[in-house]
């Protein structure tokens, strides 16, 4: 298979040197950058948009966790912890994996071998500029943490300068505007209904006719949104409805 790149963010040098070594092992993956900190690796994703992240998560200042929450879109992710507690959360978050310091060589082997055939069909599909129904974004509120499909996704609304995302059963805040995420969204999944939400598609119930040529829908979470007279016609072409 190609190349898997990858960067390094860890703010100790003596682990970030321990796991070069690992990954001498395995010529497949190829390190194009390392980070000690959350700033640093923010100025480095972007530009070298990396298929994979070994990342840290108790750093100084800021964890990884806060460098999730600032990315529009998230590489794969192995987190490498020294704490237990961080280990078992990361799977809430959807994490590929989690290596426990220090990695254990065998371990360490494992969850790369796993690692390439997930890449492998990441790759294989059609590189676009917006985000896929299998695209991850992270959610940050106060203690709790998750890394959310984009597909698992009911409903976005503006809350002042801020967006609610409905998932599962859930809500939360993110600190970007409508418009920021509108920009990055499939257009075949995500649908804007009027000036403040935007719905999957794949999520409605129920669609009713409503007032003044208006449309009311239902979603599987039994939200009801109102679909603006100018979105509602919109709606009944690209549906055919």
């Amino acid at each position: 298979m190609d190349k898997i790149s990858a960067i390094i963010i860890e703010d100790s040098r003596l682990a970030r040197q321990e796991l070069k070594e690992l990954i001498k092992e395995h010529p497949e993956i190829e390190i194009i950058g390392e980070a000690e900190n959350v700033d640093d690796a923010l100025k480095l994703i972007p530009k070298l948009n990396p298929d994979l992240l070994f990342l840290d998560i108790n750093m100084p200042e800021k964890t990884g966790f806060d460098l999730l929450e600032a990315l529009d879109e998230i590489p794969t992710v192995i987190f490498t912890t020294a704490y237990d507690e961080y280990a078992i959360k990361s799977f809430e978050y959807n994490a590929f994996d989690y290596l426990l310091k220090p990695i254990n060589k065998a371990r360490f082997a494992k969850s790369i071998q796993k690692l390439k055939p997930a890449l492998q069909e990441k790759k294989s599909a059609i590189k676009v500029k917006t985000l896929t129904e299998n695209s991850q974004i992270f959610i940050k509120e106060g203690e709790q943490c998750w890394m959310v499909l984009l597909k698992d996704i009911l409903l976005f609304e503006i809350v002042g300068n801020y967006t609610r995302v409905h998932f599962n059963d859930k809500k939360s805040l993110i600190y970007k505007s409508l418009n920021q995420i509108e920009a990055k969204l499939p257009e075949h999944l995500f649908f804007k209904t009027n000036r403040q939400q935007i719905v999957n598609l794949k999520t409605i119930k129920n669609v009713m006719p409503w007032f003044n040529g208006k449309l009311k829908i239902t979603l599987t979470n039994d939200n009801e949104v109102e679909v603006s007279r100018r979105q509602s016609q919109k709606f009944k072409q690209d549906l055919e409805f």
